[in-house]
């Protein structure tokens, strides 16, 4: 089971210079992943991972949570090198977070709370692409473009891998460095989902 969240914009304190450093950051280690389990984090996470650079205070408004409670999640994030504080601010005042690297990759062959705490995180990301798809009224002139499509395939091991491979470089062509605060004119935000999953029981060959 891989759960991936790719850095789609960036924002901040010289964010497109830190995510630089690192491209990704792997959590297979079941308790690493279990950290990731409370809504709050998820809420936050998907927000640092998705090129924001917030403070304990921004963080908590989003979750509805307290900054003293909201500062302890993040902590404990920060030890497993899920998050990271960013440079002062420019007023000098609270340090801000922000996401280590430009994609978190969950990795979970667990059958235990790790792998459970994975499966949070993905439902926490459908349904987040649910209420996208709830939120564009019906007379947006983008409508059109909104889609979902679902097909069953009969696939080899290598087949799978290769899909899912295909899938993501295609994501990564389409970026093409763009950015919140550098992006042309007539271009707008597209959050994308990408999901493989083999269903029924293994050949016997596996």
């Amino acid at each position: 089971m891989k759960l991936l969240l790719h850095v789609c914009r960036r924002q901040g304190i010289r964010y497109a210079d830190a995510v630089a450093k690192k491209k990704r950051v792997v959590i297979s280690d079941p308790r690493a992943i279990r950290a990731l389990a409370h809504p709050a984090r998820q809420r936050v996470i998907d927000e640092l991972y998705n090129g924001r650079v917030l403070t304990a205070t921004e963080c908590a408004e989003l979750a509805g949570l307290t900054p003293s409670a909201m500062s302890y999640h993040l902590r404990a994030l920060e030890r497993w090198g899920i998050v990271e504080r960013a440079e002062e601010s420019a007023d000098g005042r609270e340090r801000p977070w922000r996401a280590p690297a430009g994609s978190l990759v969950i990795k979970s062959q667990s059958s235990g709370a790790g792998r459970l705490a994975g499966h949070a995180m993905m439902r926490a990301s459908v349904d987040r692409v649910l209420e996208q798809f709830e939120e564009i009224a019906a007379d947006d002139p983008w409508d059109d473009v909104s889609s979902l499509s679902r097909s069953r395939l009969w696939l080899t091991h290598e087949e799978a891998l290769q899909l899912v491979q295909e899938l993501s470089d295609l994501v990564d062509r389409y970026k093409k460095g763009r950015t919140t605060a550098a992006h042309p004119a007539g271009t707008r935000q597209v959050s994308s989902m990408l999901a493989v999953v083999p269903t029924g029981k293994p050949p016997a060959e596996s």
